[in-house]
């Protein structure tokens, strides 16, 4: 891979001695590797390095072009969202510093390259499980805060950054700590804000006192849309977590039939002899992975509609199982690289939300990507409670569906477009993080504070060095609008 040595000020100070940063210029995608492109990268070595040499290493490398700087974690942003074609990528792995975790309350200071999957398993060592979790471990710190990412308990305690009492923020002016009762409009505007407003270097967030390593689940299948949906709302007044599994494949009266899970950290109390020895082990290391050359047409119609109908009569309605967390709440990260099963065209997730009032556009999606022969390997239905302050934070209450949908039927992209329109004619909107194909005026509309974010971004970011694909994509910053 060619490099390029880049001249960059420590400090930015005019007649100061100018230091030499290597740049290794490299290809990046999104999880769902449908729009690469190449940028150089740099990983700072430390925070100090972050604003010093980093922001003024993007400055110099981009001159008169200003194609900017983004942050990136681990990269599973499904789409172009922590990519910078033509600018620089600051890679924070290094950023990985795991402070003390308090022993009465459970706060802890992060490095903001610390992954889910690191802190989860620092802290179960003590007892301490992460506050909220999405569908895998391997997000980082920055990367959660970034896209305030929500799991199976944002009807009861909401998204990532309800967590986070303080975030240390470098931008283009300096080095920002802000937090709910700090600077709360710049705190918000970086919760959800794609990394748009700065580079998260480390974060203050509270954990949660668990027991055991173990959940108690109960299992329900449900013949039906409207069943589940049901069902779903009566369990999340029983239970901190829930999700549903949905086929997506299935006709008729059986539309949307699917499995739904509900559960609670489970007690000493409640594990068998054969697990008290070790009540808090760590989820198992990944040990399984795609082949990277998977035949073409591998996932087609008539395999995913097989692998539902296997999924749901193998599973059973039952109560009071017991499952380790891994299992309970990142099953997919079993295989490493999972997303190689789609081949090299990629694929799309789409994950959108919509209120109580518009639960008719869940069954409405489901029927529009049937209709245009586009087939959905993986649909997750969940519940959200109120949503955060941020002006581009995703969840909103009300209904939220996530599907996995391969590249390649000609019907999908009118099929999505026709879905965009209903979805922000609900109110609803689109999870940037997931994000690969919105237009600018539909992801206007989702997000009507759009103007209100810019203008906090404006006050840390006058010149526009922070951006990204996706912002220019969606001509998020006024500086980046197409």
């Amino acid at each position: 891979m060619p490099k390029a040595a880049r001249a960059a000020r420590a400090n930015g100070a005019p007649g100061e001695t100018v230091e030499t940063v290597e740049t290794e210029e490299r290809a990046f995608s999104g999880w769902g590797r449908t729009s690469p492109s190449r940028a150089a990268v740099i990983a700072p070595d430390e925070e100090a390095d972050v604003f010093g040499t980093v922001l003024r290493a993007a400055e110099v490398r981009n001159g008169a072009q200003r194609r900017g700087v983004i942050a990136r974690g681990l990269g599973r942003s499904y789409g172009d969202a922590a990519q910078c074609a033509g600018g620089v990528v600051v890679d924070t792995k290094n950023l990985s510093r795991i402070g003390p975790i308090d022993p009465d309350t459970g706060v802890v200071e992060v490095g903001a390259g610390v992954s889910l999957d690191a802190l989860l398993r620092v802290g179960l060592q003590s007892g301490w499980f992460i506050p909220v979790s999405p569908g895998t471990r391997q997000v980082t710190i920055g990367g959660a805060i970034a896209a305030d990412i929500h799991g199976k308990n944002h009807h009861t305690e909401g998204s990532f950054c309800r967590h986070v009492s303080s975030v240390t923020l470098a931008t283009p002016v300096g080095i920002h700590e802000v937090g709910p009762d700090n600077d709360p409009e710049l705190f918000w505007a970086t919760a959800g804000g794609m990394g748009l407003t700065g580079i998260v270097m480390r974060a203050v967030v509270s954990m949660r006192k668990v027991e055991t390593s173990w959940m108690r689940v109960d299992t329900e299948r449900h013949d039906d849309l409207d069943s589940l949906m049901t069902g779903l709302e009566r369990v999340d007044r029983l239970n901190r977590y829930s999700v549903a599994w949905v086929d997506c494949g299935a006709v008729g009266s059986r539309l949307g039939r699917g499995v739904l899970d509900a559960g609670n950290h489970a007690s000493g109390s409640e594990l068998p002899a054969k697990h008290k020895d070790d009540p808090l082990a760590p989820p198992r290391r990944r040990g399984l992975k795609i082949p990277s050359l998977v035949p073409p047409g591998v996932v087609n119609p008539l395999t995913v509609a097989a692998f539902n109908e296997a999924w749901f009569h193998k599973s059973s309605s039952r109560t009071g199982q017991l499952r380790h967390l891994g299992g309970f709440f990142h099953p997919l990260d079993a295989v490493s690289n999972w997303n190689l099963v789609f081949g090299r065209r990629g694929f799309v997730q789409y994950q959108f939300v919509v209120g109580d009032a518009h639960r008719d556009v869940i069954p409405q999606a489901i029927e529009i990507l049937q209709k245009a022969g586009a087939p959905c390997t993986l649909a997750v239905l969940k519940r959200f409670g109120p949503g955060d302050p941020g002006p581009l934070s995703f969840p909103i209450p009300g209904w939220t569906l996530a599907l996995d949908l391969p590249v390649g039927p000609p019907g999908l992209r009118s099929a999505l477009l026709r879905l965009d329109g209903i979805v922000a004619g609900a109110g609803g909107r689109v999870y940037l993080a997931k994000d690969a194909r919105l237009e600018p005026s539909t992801f206007a509309a989702m997000y009507p504070r759009l103007d209100e974010f810019n203008l906090v971004r404006q006050r840390v970011d006058p010149e526009g060095m922070l951006q990204s694909d996706l912002a220019r994509r969606l001509g998020i910053c006024e500086d980046s609008r197409p």
